[in-house]
């Protein structure tokens, strides 16, 4: 039943039943403006077969139709509707409602097809309105629309007269008396320029407004969505660039707590025999590392909002003396210096800065070798932080980092704050880790 309700009222909004209503509607006020059709003894010329009468709702039903398939077929409609309006002219009958379909047509034409197009058509009905109107005022003939009204011509037939008008009592050079009817009556002349050709003008000019205004509200459609697919892809990249950097993070956060967590775990169990206090030393440097690198993955998933830990501060160059501890007591002796007056920094450039060192640290405990020494610098500038991370050890960090997430993270990082990073072998052996970080004065606070 809801099916069949929802089907009902939809069906007003279907651009046929629309046109077929305004077809019916056209039909309608012809007939009540010109009443039903009396047959008469009236024939038309060259058609000795069809009543005049007949004729002419013959043609009011060419120009009802074409208005009801105008969205189906609107240039034939248009060309069909044209005729059987220069046809009524030709029978001397006047205007009725059912005329209006070449405007309407045209009106179609206009609000769904090409300028060029319509304009073409346009120009073809101007064509024909005008070929009439010469027509008209060269036949020699009087206006066959004998009707005294607002749009007549001021001529009257008697009353009940039907069929061809009858010939004159009188000499022509006789002035005919009012209620006399001219021996030969012509076509109407309302259908051409000045009725009919301003009427198609206008209709052209409406339609194509619509067109333009529909065209204008498409294209603010488009646009529209087009902000909201570019407002999601932002939001798709903006989630990107967060996964990334919880990715990096957590792989600083891990890889260093498992380098010195590893380290110190070979180095208890080699002196577990022997020493037994520097085992128990080891496994205690072990616990504290764990828990600081589980404390860090949570202040790092805080950051996600995946994890509420807002107790923790944020890690950053203030650290660096705790993370250098740390990387001592793991067995690896760091040495670090820092040139110039510390100015407080953005909060993406002290954090990057922090995880930069850090990452640099644990290549140099995995890959620099027993019996390495790093050293650490950090040169606050006007316009640039430097960061130098170098060890002398003899390992493959250059071939372990290029190839894992440690190097990519540090440059992506300082990428994204405009910086770079350069590492390779140090000029006298072991591996260098050098990055520039600019500081405009917008950025520190």
């Amino acid at each position: 039943m809801r099916t069949h309700l929802a089907t009902l009222w939809r069906a007003p909004r279907r651009p046929s039943v629309q046109d077929a209503a305004l077809a019916a509607l056209l039909l309608v006020g012809t007939w009540a403006g010109t009443g039903a059709p009396a047959v008469s003894g009236g024939w038309i010329a060259g058609l000795p077969w069809l009543p005049e009468p007949v004729a002419r709702w013959v043609l009011v039903g060419l120009c009802v139709a074409a208005v009801a398939v105008r969205r189906r077929w609107p240039i034939p409609a248009l060309a069909v509707a044209t005729l059987a309006v220069v046809a009524r002219m030709a029978l001397a009958v006047g205007p009725v409602p059912a005329d209006l379909a070449v405007p309407i047509v045209l009106y179609t034409i206009a609000v769904t097809r090409r300028r060029p197009v319509s304009l073409a058509v346009l120009g073809a009905t101007l064509a024909v309105a005008a070929a009439w109107s010469v027509y008209v005022s060269l036949d020699g003939k009087p206006n066959g629309w004998l009707y005294d009204g607002p749009l007549g011509g001021g001529q009257e037939r008697p009353p009940g007269a039907t069929g061809p008008p009858p010939e004159p009592a009188h000499d022509d050079d006789v002035p005919m008396r009012h209620g006399e009817v001219p021996a030969a009556l012509g076509p109407t002349a309302w259908g051409g320029i000045p009725v009919l050709g301003s009427l198609v003008v206008v209709a052209w000019a409406v339609g194509w407004g619509v067109r333009s205004r529909r065209a204008y509200l498409g294209e603010l459609r488009a646009r529209a969505r087009d902000l909201e697919r570019e407002r999601d892809q932002r939001a798709a990249l903006a989630a990107a660039a967060e996964r990334a950097r919880l990715t990096r993070d957590l792989h600083d956060v891990v890889a260093h707590g498992l380098a010195v967590i590893v380290m110190q775990a070979q180095g208890g169990a080699a002196a577990f025999a022997t020493r037994p206090s520097d085992t128990l030393t080891a496994l205690e440097t072990i616990v504290a590392t764990g828990r600081a690198s589980l404390a860090d993955i949570r202040h790092v998933l805080s950051a996600s909002g995946q994890v509420d830990d807002s107790a923790r501060p944020t890690p950053g160059l203030a650290q660096l003396p705790s993370l250098v501890d740390q990387v001592r007591r793991a067995g690896t002796p760091v040495e670090l210096r820092v040139d110039g007056s510390p100015p407080p920094l953005p909060a993406g450039v002290d954090v990057s800065s922090y995880r930069i060192v850090q990452e640099a640290l644990t290549n140099t405990m995995k890959h620099a070798g027993a019996g390495a020494r790093a050293q650490v610098l950090v040169s606050y500038r006007d316009d640039e932080l430097r960061l130098e991370a170098s060890d002398d050890g003899t390992g493959t960090s250059s071939g372990a980092t290029s190839t894992g997430n440690g190097l990519r993270g540090m440059r992506e990082r300082v990428s994204l704050l405009g910086g770079e990073v350069v590492a390779g072998p140090g000029p006298d052996g072991g591996y260098v880790v050098r990055a520039r970080i600019p500081l405009t004065p917008g950025e520190t606070a």
